[in-house]
């Protein structure tokens, strides 16, 4: 018997209070996340919501957290790479290569202001 998951919620990522207003701008205007409203409980802890394609992003606030340079991260699926590049750049976010090519999986990779590392890919094994 499997654990009966029946799908994917959210992610929680985290960044220090310094960062969070760039952090913010980050998601909302330069990805083109929709923010949306914390519960109640929620809303005096600072961060934000986020929800794109039925997934929710939840960005939190922790004091001494160090994202730099870990393998860890999130992936988000784009319909064109290199149309995403582009704005990216044109944003002025670093683009970091793929150092580990798949086939049908082209991909590079960005970090948010507070350093966690985000996998931007075009899936292109369904074509």
């Amino acid at each position: 018997m499997d654990a009966r998951i029946i799908g994917l919620h959210h992610v929680n990522l985290t960044v220090t209070p310094a960062v969070e207003l760039a952090t913010k701008k980050f998601y909302g205007e330069i990805l083109g996340f929709q923010e949306i409203p914390k519960p109640g409980e929620s809303r005096g802890r600072g961060g934000a919501w986020y929800e794109m394609g039925g997934v929710q992003l939840h960005l939190s606030l922790e004091k001494g957290v160090n994202n730099e340079n870990a393998k860890r991260h999130i992936c988000l699926l784009v319909a064109d790479l290199t149309e995403c590049r582009q704005h990216l750049e044109q944003a002025g976010i670093e683009i970091h290569p793929d150092e580990q090519p798949m086939k049908g999986w082209p991909r590079f990779y960005i970090c948010d202001p507070g350093g966690n590392r985000i996998e931007i890919a075009q899936d292109l094994t369904k074509r």
